[in-house]
């Protein structure tokens, strides 16, 4: 089952910056509702965490973890009503863990993103029988 459609769309780009305290994945969602975003993806992202929550692979259940965590990677897409987001931190002895990122994610310094949205396409998340998820499916706008 291929999603795909024309390969070509211009992108716009906003920049935010989250404060600590912020849940990052729920200030993601407000940030996503509030400029009304319909087909975005991380383009950039730095910063770090006090709160890790995660989702491994083939697993139902969240991992959490307290700590200083710095974010190495945030990779995605998001739309108006979800989103797919990976996340690896790095703790104070430079292990990493990453996975699925879920609410509970608390920024501790600063969490600085560069949001881009492709203008002639929409994302939207339906069921999956392959997969038994809500997978992204690519509308023309």
């Amino acid at each position: 089952m291929n999603q795909s459609l024309s390969p070509y769309s211009n992108a716009r780009f906003i920049a935010i910056r989250l404060i600590p305290g912020e849940d990052a994945l729920l200030t993601l969602r407000h940030k996503i509702e509030q400029h009304g975003l319909q087909a975005a993806f991380i383009a950039s992202s730095v910063g770090s965490l006090t709160d890790v929550a995660l989702r491994f692979a083939g697993q139902e259940e969240t991992f959490q973890t307290t700590g200083k965590f710095e974010i190495v990677s945030l990779i995605g897409t998001l739309d108006a009503k979800g989103e797919h987001l990976h996340l690896a931190v790095s703790d104070e002895q430079g292990q990493v863990l990453g996975g699925h990122m879920m609410p509970g994610c608390t920024v501790r310094t600063t969490l600085e993103l560069i949001i881009g949205e492709l203008e002639k396409v929409n994302f939207i998340r339906e069921p999956c029988p392959l997969s038994g998820y809500e997978e992204l499916i690519i509308t023309s706008r």
